[in-house]
């Protein structure tokens, strides 16, 4: 399986409409949708497609048509996903109608085109199953533990500033592992 780190867009253009394809790590997807909506205002529909793996690592899917005849446009995006092994990812295809209507075939490949396009401009990742810990420490540790959090590849999801510091750590298992037994005498617990 695969997941992207950061967004990559890419534009299809298909009888005067406009298909711009938003790939991004699932994290990002709420935030980036509200943003888009902003940012195009004109545009006519927001398809969306995401695959993630709950707390119980069973894959959850989700796609839209955003008013697009049902079938056309989210389903279709979903698929490349699937058919590309890509998990912890969403796709956000903004289209600007350009005058002519595609029909429901040219809808699913002007879709499927569009992220498909933006598969081939992003760089794959290949997905590792993370762990979450939550760690408390003095402050006077934290620059070491942040060292060895950049060290063994150790993502900082969260840091809370209290009479001690609680900070959320993700990572995958045997990083994770590795960190634990690097940071030991600096954390006071897990």
């Amino acid at each position: 399986m695969y997941r992207v780190d950061k967004i990559f867009s890419t534009t299809h253009e298909v009888k005067q409409s406009k298909f711009i394809a938003y790939l991004l790590p699932y994290d990002q997807y709420t935030q980036t949708l509200l943003e888009l909506k902003e940012q195009h205002p004109k545009a006519r529909h927001f398809v969306v497609a995401y695959r993630y793996l709950n707390e119980h690592q069973q894959i959850v899917e989700h796609s839209s048509d955003d008013g697009e005849p049902k079938g056309t446009s989210g389903k279709p995006s979903l698929f490349v996903l699937q058919g590309a092994e890509m998990i912890e990812t969403a796709v956000i295809i903004v289209r600007y109608f350009g005058g002519t209507k595609l029909g429901t075939g040219g809808l699913v490949r002007a879709y499927s085109e569009s992220v498909n396009a933006v598969l081939n401009e992003a760089t794959l990742l290949e997905y590792k199953q993370e762990v979450t810990k939550k760690i408390v420490l003095d402050y006077s540790n934290v620059r070491l533990v942040e060292y060895e959090c950049e060290v063994n590849n150790i993502t900082i999801v969260k840091k809370e500033f209290e009479k001690e510091v609680i900070y959320t750590l993700k990572a995958s298992e045997s990083n994770m592992t590795l960190f634990l037994q690097n940071t030991q005498r600096l954390i006071k617990s897990i």
